[in-house]
């Protein structure tokens, strides 16, 4: 970082680790010891879209790559786009197998940046429930690199309290977003 970006406030921003997305599985075990919730078995990757021939392939090629799984046992990847108008792909496995969901969210960054659609990615997330059937998503935010919780509640209502403390439960398994202004609400994302 320069001089002049030190005087004007401005930093680098930091470089997206796919790699993280590994470490749910353990915050998933954590998670559930410490609060009682537990993976559904739905993630999803969100995307802005782009027009054009080559952003469709790659989109193409990463369902049909996803949908040749054996082990998908026929719940292909969903497709659509919420009213924003960002592009979102939902993976459904089995809520025990965690890890090969993770590795399908994983599959989709990858081949989005590796095609060059890097700066498209906005966030992934997966989904988790209680007892109670109350709603969690853990959210990586491509661009920052870190998690955040999301527990939405009837009425486009957050559950703060509960955030908080997921937060507090998953800091030492995750890289948690520290900046609470960066916990977007994702309203009626696919899987959650």
């Amino acid at each position: 970082m320069g001089f002049l970006d030190s005087l004007f406030g401005r930093s680098k921003p930091v470089k997206p680790d796919l790699d993280q997305l590994f470490g749910l599985p353990s915050a998933a075990i954590t998670l559930q010891a410490a609060v009682g919730f537990t993976p559904t078995g739905a993630g999803s990757v969100c995307f802005a879209s782009i027009e054009g021939g080559a952003f469709a392939e790659v989109q193409q090629e990463v369902r049909a790559l996803l949908d040749a799984d054996s082990e998908r046992a026929g719940v292909p990847v969903e497709a659509s786009r919420d009213d924003y108008g960002y592009s979102w792909l939902l993976s459904r496995r089995d809520p025990g197998d965690l890890p090969a969901l993770v590795g399908d969210l994983h599959a989709v960054n990858s081949a989005l940046q590796d095609s060059g659609f890097g700066p498209q990615l906005l966030c992934s997330l997966v989904s988790f429930h209680d007892a109670a059937s109350r709603p969690l998503a853990l959210v990586y935010l491509y661009k920052r690199g870190t998690f955040y919780p999301f527990a939405p509640q009837p009425g486009q209502k957050r559950d703060n309290p509960l955030e908080l403390q997921v937060k507090a439960v998953v800091d030492d398994d995750l890289r948690v977003e520290q900046d609470l202004t960066r916990w977007f609400p994702l309203w009626g994302a696919p899987g959650l």
